[in-house]
């Protein structure tokens, strides 16, 4: 048996992020086991961090038995466990299952860039993880009533092909003729995903901007609120011009709280791995969506929340709250000694 290879500079970069969003989503189930008034909830988050802490255990062994730095991450000090409940009527499981979600994405592309088998295991495992809990997740909001479906559509009675160029019109006059065609069912798909993923963001980051401690990272907040509204008014009407009904939950609101159950470095964190997942589901609906005015409407909604984000970037180096990723060797300053 040859012996195990060093790990690549890739699966030291997809370790290292893991390590990160895994850490930020331990401290947040901590704070949120212990406020939960459901058994079951409360259940579902309890077993999902007892298996998260197993696979930090063993993303901290590989470092350490590579002679690499561990990470600082998040720690006890990004949690207080002891105030008031920040979110109320099932929040916390809505919370929950929008991070499975982005860690199924996570994962898929992390896989790809192992190559080490003891690596490659460790993401496919946290795969079958991760779909697991997002299951259990949606099982249990569907249960009590929490979460809405996306709209239901007739059933095809034939296949059909596209016969006029103007299937993927949207943007010319004759829309304001009613030429403008009907949503097909792949497109509801992607403009609910947007409303749903917006709508779970916007009450988090309502709930973060009341509780910060930093000015500027409350405005910051509030400037991310208004950003998912917009995405939520304008995905709403799209249905609306079609007389789709927009699906709407009564669950997962910030309660009066405006004491801190996080550290604003952590809720900056989340709130920039957040903007990362509305990116790239905007691309897949821009790359997937036929009709050209939704494809320019996610590709303007991608430009403003890369903007937002990159905004966040900054702030967080300004405070320094932005740990860095391990860094390739400095040729040209080795070289000139």
């Amino acid at each position: 048996m040859p012996e195990q290879p060093a790990i690549t500079s890739s699966e030291l970069g997809v370790l290292w992020l893991t390590y990160q969003e895994k850490t930020m989503i331990l401290r947040i189930l901590e704070y949120f086991i212990e406020k939960a008034d459901d058994k079951q909830a409360k259940k579902i988050m309890t077993n999902l961090h007892a298996e998260i802490d197993v696979y930090v255990g063993k993303i901290t062994e590989i470092f350490k038995s590579e002679g690499a730095a561990i990470p600082i991450g998040f720690t006890a000090e990004d949690v207080n466990k002891e105030v008031p409940k920040l979110y109320d009527n099932g929040f916390d499981i809505m919370f929950v299952r929008l991070l499975k979600e982005i860690s199924m994405g996570l994962h898929t592309l992390n896989i790809n860039m192992a190559y080490r088998e003891d690596i490659v295991m460790l993401f496919k495992e946290l795969t079958a993880i991760t779909q697991a809990y997002y299951n259990a997740c949606t099982q249990y909001l569907i249960e009590t009533g929490l979460l809405a479906r996306s709209p239901y559509v007739s059933m095809p009675r034939s296949a059909e092909f596209v016969k006029e160029k103007d299937y993927l019109s949207g943007m010319n006059p004759l829309t304001k003729l009613g030429k403008k065609r009907t949503l097909n069912a792949v497109e509801v798909a992607y403009v609910y995903h947007a409303i749903e993923g917006n709508v779970t963001g916007l009450q988090m980051i309502t709930g973060f901007g009341q509780c910060a401690h930093n000015s500027d990272v409350k405005k910051f907040f509030a400037k991310g609120a208004e950003l998912s509204k917009s995405v939520v008014k304008e995905m709403g009407e799209t249905f609306l011009e079609d007389g789709i009904q927009v699906p709407a939950t009564s669950g997962g609101n910030a309660t009066r709280s405006t004491v801190a159950p996080f550290s604003d470095k952590l809720m900056m964190y989340c709130t920039s791995m957040f903007c990362s997942f509305s990116m790239g589901g905007n691309a897949l609906g821009t790359a997937f969506s036929l009709r050209n005015d939704l494809a320019a409407k996610m590709s303007v909604f991608n430009k403003d929340t890369f903007e937002y984000a990159h905004e966040g970037a900054k702030l967080m180096i300004k405070n320094g709250w932005m740990e860095e990723p391990p860094q390739m060797e400095e040729r040209k300053k080795l070289m000139e000694g």
